[in-house]
């Protein structure tokens, strides 16, 4: 439960300290006193949205811790069983959150409070009117096995929105698909007339270059050849420096390397001349090989402009357009089979959609029992809630059903939609009525009651407090309340006050009680007996707390 409250520089709160009670602790006080802003330093605490407007003026950061006793799985948070969860708003919209004293995401200690904290006001209350509120809590209400059935129909339903999504863009597709089919096609017959291979131009280059200028080549290769072999060519100068070299080694073995290299040149020259000839007799004049290279390179060229720079680009284009030509292909084959998912899909919606109906059709009597019975405890003898599940043609995101909570306000009184029968402070004694059925059913350990009196007093305060009194045997509840009636049930009563501009609060004892609560009812009697009955409710605020313990 929560343990400790501490708030600074939060709206009219310079500094402001709680230690709830285990039970029931209400806050009072003056119109504009600061009560709310205590349940709003609750809700930063708790991950809820803030902004800088929330400053106290002057101050620099608004700073909210709250101490609470760990919930099981906070074991790394903790410390001694206890975890803080804590909350900083800075004038400049910056802020931190941290539990544990550990930085953290706000969203991080939302889910942490989702454990620990439910606050309720007036929104809360008003979010009865949506239909949606209305599923959720008859869902709830229904049980575990019911919320797994729901949890399977969402997803069965998302998976059949998806699967209706994919089959309407195949289907709208087809078209595009088709023209998309006769471009791809033509691509690739083309590439495919042509067969390009890699490097292929650059071979083809070359060879245009040597067709081109084959009587050069011959003409330039014959002058070589001859210069190498003709009398006194190269070939015979080199000889004949060879035969002295020999000579000379054969008198001075000092001149052996000489006459090695002269001969080695020798026999490079010979060799130089027969490949030289071998290469004249390839160079060939062949004007219709020219014809067919030049024809070759522009068709590749013309490849190169449409679908890439190099051989190798054409040649992953080709395989590109391949995949994705199959692919188009096949497309209406995956139209086929999306199309039986759609329908497998919509059997399984309508399979859990009944399955959902039903669990809610079952369970819908057994919440509208409980929660007139809680009414009739809340002041209002006579009310009636009903829970009314129709069918609908087309299945939702929650079902097949639409929920509706309806009120008959009184036993003379129509059954009408809760929005349109109920008045302010019985919509807060519905929302009420609803928490105590929750109560059974979830484990949060502390509930904030905000505006909870909105448009009620006198008898039905005492219902409320009541009511109030009898959560708090199992759960720590807090109340911020203008009602006696409902603030002489407190197990500690804690008085807001604002002096200068500045919210103070304290805890009153068993003397100051009487004195506060006559004060509240100053405005509803004269003062001259607002004591007496101050002390008139706590007497019967005692013997309800001692029947409900």
């Amino acid at each position: 439960m929560l343990r400790q409250l501490h708030i600074t520089g939060l709206g009219v709160i310079r500094e402001l300290d709680i230690e709830p009670a285990a039970g029931l602790t209400v806050l009072t006080g003056e119109t504009g006193a600061g009560k709310t802003m205590i349940t709003v330093g609750i809700s930063l605490a708790l991950g809820g949205r803030g902004g800088a407007q929330l400053v106290r003026e002057g101050d620099r950061a608004a700073k909210i811790q709250a101490r609470f006793d760990a919930p099981t799985g906070a074991e790394e948070w903790a410390e001694d069983g206890e975890v803080i969860l804590a909350r900083t708003i800075g004038t400049d919209a910056r802020g931190s959150a941290r539990i544990g004293g550990q930085l953290t995401t706000a969203a991080a200690l939302a889910e942490m409070g989702s454990r620990l904290v439910e606050i309720h006001g007036q929104h809360q209350s008003l979010r009865l009117l949506d239909g949606a509120t209305q599923t959720a809590f008859l869902d709830r209400f229904a049980g575990s096995q019911h919320v797994e059935r729901v949890v399977a129909y969402r997803a069965a339903y998302s998976t059949l929105l998806a699967a209706r999504h994919e089959l309407e863009g195949l289907a709208g597709a087809a078209r595009e698909r088709e023209r998309a089919l006769d471009l791809l096609a033509y691509q690739v017959r083309e590439i495919e007339s042509i067969a390009p291979r890699s490097g292929e131009t650059g071979v083809l280059q070359s060879e245009e270059t040597r067709l081109g200028h084959a009587e050069r080549l011959q003409e330039l290769t014959d002058a070589a050849v001859r210069t190498l072999v003709d009398d006194a060519g190269a070939s015979d100068l080199l000889a004949s420096a060879a035969r002295g070299l020999d000579a000379v080694a054969a008198l001075d073995g000092a001149a052996g390397v000489l006459a090695e290299r002269a001969n080695a040149l020798v026999a490079e020259v010979t060799d130089l001349t027969h490949d030289a000839r071998a290469y004249r007799e390839g160079v060939a004049i062949d004007p219709g090989r020219l014809q067919e290279v030049r024809e070759r390179i522009g068709a590749l060229r013309g490849l190169q402009r449409k679908y890439g720079a190099t051989d190798e680009e054409v040649v992953a284009f080709l395989e590109q357009a391949h995949g994705e030509l199959v692919s188009l292909q096949t497309a209406d084959e995956r139209l086929d089979t999306v199309a039986v998912e759609v329908a497998v899909a919509q059997e399984r919606v309508a399979a859990l959609g009944d399955a959902v109906h039903a669990s809610r059709m079952a369970s819908a009597p057994g919440l509208a029992e409980a929660l007139t019975s809680h009414l009739a405890d809340l002041g209002m003898p006579g009310a009636a809630l009903e829970l009314s599940v129709e069918r609908v043609d087309e299945p939702g995101p929650v079902g097949i059903d639409r929920v509706e909570l309806r009120l008959r306000a009184g036993a003379s009184q129509p059954l009408l939609p809760l929005g349109k029968a109920a008045s302010g402070g019985e919509l807060s004694r519905v929302m009420l009525a609803c928490r105590s059925v929750l109560a059974d059913l979830d484990d949060v350990p502390t509930l904030v009651f905000d505006e909870v009196d909105a448009g009620i007093g006198g008898q039905a305060g005492l219902a409320v407090g009541r009511r109030l009194a009898q959560l708090a045997v199992t759960r720590q509840v807090l109340v911020v309340t203008h009602l006696p009636q409902i603030a002489c049930f407190a197990d500690l009563h804690v008085r807001v006050r604002k002096d200068d501009g500045e919210a103070t609060a304290e805890a009153l004892d068993e003397h100051e009680r009487p004195i506060e609560l006559s004060r509240m009812l100053a405005g509803m009697e004269s003062s001259e007996h607002a004591l007496s009955h101050a002390e008139e409710l706590l007497d019967v605020a005692a013997k309800v707390r001692a029947e409900v313990a």
